[in-house]
């Protein structure tokens, strides 16, 4: 594959743990890692505003090909000079192939050899979705990071159904790599897939760090499974994915389960819980989940959180959020949701710091 302007630097490493921190160059600006990664679905970190993400310490965030192909299309977003212009975001930027979708639609998608054929939730046309289409879509959003096409099995598959659905992911990697069009300013990061299947996961890392990658990603977990089965998982895969190129564990975004798989060296994270948590009248706090709904907190005048650095924590109350959430004001959903994704960018640059300090497990070994 041709050269491209990414590189993973180690900048320092717990010695008790797998943990690292490191600086991971992209064309559009260095993460520090380890790091969360908000997501953007349809090209917005929902009822956030791109300065107020910048503000909550985000360096790298999501958007997602099949959701961005349904509306507005791919070629409007060129049109526009590229997802980082079409959204006002300066930062690396990374699309979800649409593989996630073949999971979470499986009442409206059938899959064969060639890719998969949706029927779309918006108006019912069926949509053919291949690992060459996936690639062609993403080449045109421009995002740094584009993800190879992957099947994500059912967590209670069986395991030649899980197998031949690996096989079937490798398959359609090289394919994406065949049709892989930007390779100067584009990253293609492979999907490590396996199910439950401890050998079908060494299995797929082992081929897929053969073909020498940019970057590799743990996918498949957080769609059933137990959190203690998660960390299996990511603590037997990593160790097969390269010291020098960045791990990236994908939808796990709460305390311990990130807290547990940068001790097991993972680098990136992102999940939707911070917005949707938002929208549902939730706060994050220190790792617990508030209901603003409550009652204890319609006289409480005190802040969500006196360390958080937010604008929500540093201007209004939780008797005002619980106010604007009971009154189903849209402000209310925004303040709680810049609050959460704060939550947990601060919690893994506090991890970095920690690592770094030689403190991490000291700091954060509760967790895990």
């Amino acid at each position: 594959m041709t050269k491209i302007p990414f590189r993973f630097t180690q900048q320092a490493s717990c010695q008790e743990t797998k943990a690292r921190a490191g600086l991971w160059s992209t064309p559009h600006g260095i993460v520090e890692t380890p790091r969360f990664m908000p997501v953007g679905t349809v090209g917005t970190v929902k009822g956030l505003t791109s300065v107020q993400i910048r503000e909550a310490g985000a360096q790298m965030i999501l958007a997602n090909t099949y959701h961005l192909h349904l509306q507005p299309g791919e070629k409007i977003i060129e049109k526009a000079g590229g997802l980082h212009r079409f959204m006002d975001w300066s930062g690396p930027i990374l699309t979800d192939s649409g593989g996630f979708q073949v999971f979470s639609l499986s009442n409206l998608r059938q899959i064969r050899e060639e890719g998969v054929t949706f029927k779309s939730p918006r108006d019912g046309r069926l949509i053919s979705l291949t690992p060459e289409r996936s690639i062609e879509i993403q080449n045109l959003l421009g995002a740094d990071v584009i993800m190879a096409f992957d099947e994500c099995p059912p967590s209670q598959s069986d395991w030649q159904t899980v197998h031949m659905s690996t096989q079937r992911t490798y398959r359609w990697l090289l394919r994406c790599i065949e049709a892989h069009q930007r390779t100067e300013d584009q990253a293609l990061f492979g999907i490590v897939q396996g199910g439950i299947y401890l050998d079908l996961r060494k299995e797929s890392a082992q081929s897929l760090v053969s073909l020498d990658l940019p970057g590799y990603a743990i996918g498949g977990v957080s769609v059933g499974e137990a959190p203690e089965l998660i960390h299996q998982i990511v603590e037997f895969t990593t160790p097969f994915l390269p010291a020098h190129k960045p791990r990236y564990l994908m939808g796990v975004g709460t305390y311990r389960e990130m807290a547990k798989a940068v001790a097991s060296g993972i680098d990136l994270f992102d999940c939707v819980i911070p917005t949707r948590l938002g929208r549902h009248g939730s706060a994050l706090v220190q790792g617990q989940r508030w209901n603003l709904k409550n009652a204890c907190y319609r006289e409480d005048f005190t802040s969500l959180d006196d360390s958080c650095p937010c604008y929500t924590c540093q201007n209004t109350s939780r008797a005002y959020l619980s106010h604007l959430i009971r009154s189903k004001e849209m402000l209310g959903y925004i303040l709680l949701s810049l609050h959460n994704v704060t939550e947990l960018l601060n919690f893994t640059k506090k991890m970095r710091e920690s690592i770094i300090k030689g403190t991490f497990v000291q700091d954060f070994g509760h967790w895990f």
